[in-house]
């Protein structure tokens, strides 16, 4: 099977289109967005209306049927245009969350559910974060009791994007007592309508990505029909499993794109601004962490691509998708915060917004899973050392 990276020209197509509706949506408007803790909702609409949200949805449910690398190519022209974290997390769940009812959901609960979600009329959050879980997702205690047809849920979710701006949750609960030789046993996945009074929502005040506002989720006594329950009871943590990777891509991609813009913007002040009579990028001690950060980039790229490709080939990438999201999260990361030193004082003033792309890189190094995890998962599975946890 050959390799090749090089994006084909319906690609590049994909990329100016998002690249060029994007612009249209200045730093100043996300600045005010993130500043009001308000939903970008113009934004959103018009991404809507263009049809690009449900880019990877199958086509018999209105979506693209495009591939993970498509996906992830536009979620980083979202993120390069300015639009950071706030844009990608408005579109991010409805791309990746939504795999699992497509691998694992009822024709009817497909039915129902994706062609709303390709349009943008359905908004859907993922529920499996909890505070006394963590990373360890076989240690929630959010649980699911049968009541003849029903379940009935009790629990709590914390960090979940995009709760109050949702209809429904995909939500992974017990529906048996965890059992310490098979722990990852008794989990299982449902889709429910979050809009009522047993389900009581409280934002979370945080350091970055405050148009979309992030949620602790308390069920209290949830009846819902056993109609929404996703696949088999039990096997939800192995459904779970099914979006990790496609996750972990696009993102990788996502950094990608912050990082770009940090650089851009890095880029165009150290031309601008003059101290001694001339410009500062022509001092190597601006210049050369720019061209680092940059080489960091261009190198995590060709991760992250490699990664897309094998998944979008039905190959396995594990190893790929985990180290594509390290680098990327690393170079994005360093990339924003050369930006905040070449802006000097004026890198810490709101007005450069670079000091918004370092808030929102900030994040990729800790979710959807913790670069030291990442570490984990590769000492174990590409190593072969001893798990440590």
């Amino acid at each position: 099977m050959t390799v090749d990276f090089a994006l084909s020209q319906d690609q590049e197509d994909l990329r100016q289109a998002v690249r060029d509706v994007a612009a249209t949506f200045s730093d100043e408007y996300w600045a005010e967005r993130d500043e009001k803790h308000e939903f970008p909702w113009e934004f959103y609409k018009t991404f809507a209306e263009g049809g690009w949200l449900g880019i990877a949805i199958p086509e018999e449910y209105g979506g693209g049927g495009l591939g993970i690398l498509e996906a992830s190519l536009l979620l980083e022209e979202v993120a390069a245009s300015g639009a950071g974290m706030n844009g990608c997390s408005t579109m991010h769940l409805t791309i990746f969350g939504l795999n699992t009812i497509v691998k694992h959901g009822s024709a009817e609960l497909r039915q129902e559910i994706l062609p709303r979600a390709a349009d943008g009329s359905l908004h859907v959050c993922f529920g499996v974060t909890e505070p006394d879980a963590g990373t360890d997702t076989t240690r929630i205690s959010t649980f699911a009791r049968r009541d003849g047809s029903d379940y009935i849920i009790s629990g709590r979710k914390v960090w979940i994007t995009k709760a109050a701006d949702s209809q429904k949750m995909i939500l992974i609960a017990r529906t048996a007592p965890r059992n310490e030789t098979k722990p990852t046993d008794g989990m299982s996945l449902f889709l429910v309508d979050i809009d009522s009074d047993k389900v009581h929502l409280q934002a979370i005040p945080k350091m970055g990505r405050n148009a979309v506002q992030s949620y602790e989720v308390l069920f209290d006594d949830l009846r819902v029909p056993g109609s929404t329950l996703i696949g088999e009871e039990g096997n939800g943590f192995r459904y779970l499993l099914d979006g990790l990777n496609p996750e972990r891509i696009l993102l990788a991609h996502e950094a990608l794109g912050i990082g770009r813009a940090a650089i851009r913007r890095a880029s165009r002040y150290a031309k601008e601004r003059e101290v001694f009579g001339r410009p500062i990028g022509m001092n190597q001690g601006v210049a050369f962490p720019l061209a680092e950060a940059v080489t960091h980039l261009d190198a995590a790229e060709l991760m992250a691509r490699n990664a897309a490709w094998r998944y979008d080939q039905g190959l396995p990438c594990g190893r790929e998708a985990n180290m594509a999201k390290y680098l990327c999260a690393e170079a994005g990361f360093r990339a924003a915060d050369q930006a905040i030193q070449t802006h000097g004082g004026m890198g810490y003033a709101r007005e450069y917004h670079v000091e918004r792309y370092f808030r929102e890189s900030r994040i990729l190094r800790l979710a959807p899973v913790s670069q030291e995890m990442v570490l984990n998962y590769v000492s174990q599975h590409v190593l072969g050392l001893p798990k440590s946890y």
